[in-house]
């Protein structure tokens, strides 16, 4: 049999079993990581990433299939790294396959898995496999079967009162499962679980294992050899592999066969867990986060009330940097100074403020008087919503607010009351930190209301967990769309010319298909909780309001683009772009764009400059400094030097038109609308070519990027020989010892490369 390496917990091994394959995991690399840092740069947090890349650009896997499924983010991202590198004849293993099933209990999302299986089976019967039936299913699973049980009887031997198996020695035969063909696991095991060897040390405290899925065997050892029996766990590569195979290829296509802890809700988890863990008189519940893994620390709360009463609950992290068990805790840091106002130079930002908070406080006076309320992420098809007439707020706008009023340490410790992590998202967070918020005289804007829905996509691996967090503490219903993937090995680069118009060709039916019904779900459960009727029509005036906003955005852009002095910073084009953008599909929005539009146009005409004597332009790569935005104007005067570029108005200029004349159902062009949305910040073949010709086309000198921004794009950028500096900081860590430290670096980075770079510019200009 054809040996197949995997990358994914929820790989279908039964699946290529049936298929005469011969699947092998495969593990992350240990050790440094000099291939994979040479092409991601190097790994600022959690390393699994630039592991598995180590592995995957190893000369000898080159002819060696590669099967990747989307158990978590980073996986599509490596996946995307490595179509790339073939697209630019790079070395990479030449025969690739993403499957990008989806894990939602729906049955769109059954459908959508039934179509990516039958994709796997085009693969793999072009590497000489067979194609899989309902019968060859049937097969592989019964041979199977006998090795699954004796490894739950393996299981039960490391829980008995004088165990001769330990939890290490249990985790290395489950991993067996996804390295050696069943019936010769079977034969060592049957040897192992009917005569098992004595063990030379004695019992010590009983531990159930819980968290990240574990790929190695370190933290097991590490937990022995400080006295634990391990005598149970619940994570992606331990008990759970143990479930029953699938015998039919609908059974494979189901959401919730071998979801992985990415995508699975945090109080459901938690029951099994808990339920898990009391059936091994475990002592303890050990909850382990590894390596920076981002879903873990969201499961903490939920399943710190599961277990009330029962085992007692410790939290570790291992692979990252975290404060020790009673370790002191950090002073206080001192007050902040009031962040400096930036300058504005636009007449028609003027009345932005006055209007967002009398839009506030008039939602807030709806949800008082009993209209539903809506909290959605800003991936997340709004419109519906607007449709609606449901009153809404965009998380991440609500975030901004909270950091432009200084707000965020107090909502870390709002975060952290509630067992919920600090570090992890917390731009996505605050939502919920605003929950537990009982000062009137603090909550910014007076505070945010507590929502009935709570919308948002499976975008990361976090994003399930806080959302499902959010509404088990609200209460509010919440719904969370599938993040798709395009698994083809080529695909078109230059999107931003392609998507407007041509969206049906450049993107895949099963796509649309799956993001089209879930709208659809959406709008029935809205309907059912509000009593309010969908109109399609009306869905049509919010979506044309939509494009003719983002057009004059598109039109913005290129006027600042292609204009020396540039007529505005991005200290303007950002509120300008993203106030309205949080408004999108209403008539104030798409006004507020044109007069945005027309007032830059002025100034283009009048040769009105950011500075008089312009030296320097420069690209921010990542989230903004909302909390602080005059940062951005500190080098004008002394430097000449002028943010010209920020992804909000660039990703509105190109990101979100959609055109659905011709007959064409708007339906399905708002979902080709989000099914992008994020590729073009942090996917590589679609972030990397687009960042490039922004940073061409503003003619920039330099891109000074933040912890959030992609690798890739940055590497992207400098392959076309833009300088890059990478900040290495968040936009929520901007206190005054950060703040100095990073004028510092972007001085020299100006004074240094882009100084160099714009001499070079502007003497080929005047070549």
């Amino acid at each position: 049999m054809r040996v197949i390496r995997t990358i994914g917990s929820d790989a279908p091994f039964t699946w290529l079993r049936a298929a005469g394959f011969a699947p092998v995991r495969l593990a992350p690399a240990a050790g440094d990581t000099p291939r994979a840092d040479a092409v991601m740069g190097p790994a600022a947090g959690r390393r699994r990433a630039h592991r598995l890349m180590e592995r995957l650009l190893d000369p000898a896997l080159a002819e060696v299939p590669i099967l990747i499924t989307r158990a978590d983010a980073e996986q599509a991202q490596i996946f995307a790294a490595l179509r790339e590198r073939l697209r630019l004849g790079e070395p990479a293993p030449r025969y690739l396959h993403l499957l990008d099933l989806v894990h939602q209990d729906r049955a769109a999302s059954a459908r959508y898995n039934a179509a990516r299986l039958a994709q796997l089976d085009a693969w793999l019967v072009s590497l000489g496999g067979s194609p899989v039936t309902d019968a060859r299913l049937a097969s592989a699973a019964r041979d199977e079967r006998g090795t699954l049980d004796l490894l739950r009887s393996a299981c039960e031997l490391r829980r008995s009162e004088a165990p001769p198996l330990t939890g290490t020695d249990v985790l290395h035969l489950i991993g067996c499962t996804a390295i050696l063909p069943p019936d010769e696991l079977a034969t060592h095991l049957r040897a192992i679980v009917h005569d098992p060897a004595p063990r030379a040390s004695g019992p010590g405290r009983r531990a159930f294992v819980t968290g990240t899925a574990h790929e190695d065997d370190g933290a097991y050892l590490a937990l022995e050899a400080e006295g634990f029996d391990l005598v149970g766990d619940d994570h992606d590569w331990g008990e759970r592999r143990l479930v029953p195979p699938p015998v039919t290829r609908e059974e494979a296509a189901a959401p919730l066969y071998q979801a992985p802890l990415s995508a699975r809700w945090p109080a459901a988890d938690a029951v099994t867990t808990g339920s898990d863990a009391r059936q091994t008189s475990a002592d303890l519940v050990l909850h382990l986060t590894l390596d920076g893994d981002e879903a873990a620390p969201w499961h903490v709360a939920a399943l710190t009330r599961s277990l009330a009463g029962g085992p007692r609950l410790e939290r570790r992290r291992i692979g990252i940097a975290a404060a020790k068990p009673g370790a002191p805790k950090p002073r206080p840091a001192a007050p902040r100074p009031s962040a400096p106002r930036s300058r504005k130079s636009l007449t028609s930002l003027a009345s932005f403020g006055s209007y967002q908070r009398e839009w506030f406080q008039s939602l807030r006076a709806q949800v008082a008087d009993g209209a539903p309320f809506a909290c959605v992420n800003a991936n997340a098809p709004q419109e519906i919503l607007r449709a609606l007439d449901v009153p809404f707020v965009v998380n991440q706008w609500w975030a901004s607010i909270v950091a432009a009023k200084q707000q965020t340490g107090r909502y870390r410790a709002l975060l952290a009351e509630h067992d919920h992590p600090t570090d992890v998202e917390a731009y996505s967070a605050q939502g919920i930190a605003a929950l537990f918020d009982h000062d009137p005289a603090e909550a910014p804007w007076g505070g945010l209301p507590r929502p009935d829905f709570v919308h948002a996509v499976s975008s990361s691996d976090a994003t399930p967990a806080i959302f499902d967090n959010w509404a088990q503490e609200s209460g509010a219903r919440p719904f969370l769309y599938e993040r798709t993937v395009d698994p083809r090995l080529s695909i078109a680069t230059q999107w931003w010319e392609d998507l407007p118009d041509r969206w049906e060709d450049a993107l895949e039916p099963e796509r649309l298909d799956l993001l089209v019904a879930e709208l659809q779900t959406v709008i029935a459960d809205l309907e059912a909780a509000t009593g309010r009727s969908f109109s399609t029509e009306r869905l049509v005036e919010v979506m044309n309001l939509v494009n003719e906003q983002e057009e004059y955005y598109r039109r913005t852009r290129d006027l600042i683009a292609r204009t020396v002095p540039a007529p505005i910073s991005i200290v303007d084009s950002m509120p300008a772009t993203m106030v309205p953008q949080w408004h999108r599909g209403t008539r104030w929005a798409r006004d507020a764009a044109r007069a945005f539009h027309d007032e830059v146009a002025e100034r283009v005409r009048t040769g009105a400059g950011v500075v008089a004597d312009e030296r320097v332009r420069l690209m921010w790569v990542g989230r903004g400094l909302w909390s602080e935005t005059a940062f951005y104007q500190r080098w004008e005067e002394s430097h000449g030097a002028v943010f010209v570029w920020s992804m909000y108005l660039a990703l509105a200029a190109d990101g979100y038109i959609r055109h659905f004349d011709r007959g064409r159902d708007p339906l399905r062009a708002l979902a080709a609308r989000f099914l992008t949305m994020g590729d073009e910040l942090r996917m590589p073949s679609w972030a990397g070519p687009w960042h490039v010709h922004e940073a061409q086309t503003h003619q920039v000198d330099g891109a000074v990027a933040l912890a959030d921004a992609d690798p890739f794009v940055l590497r992207a950028l400098a392959a076309a020989g833009v300088p890059v500096l990478e900040l290495g900081v968040d936009n929520f860590a901007m206190d005054p010892e950060t703040t100095g430290a990073l004028e510092q670096r972007i001085t020299a980075f100006i004074e240094g490369p882009a100084t160099a770079q714009a001499t070079a510019r502007r003497g080929s200009a005047g070549a």
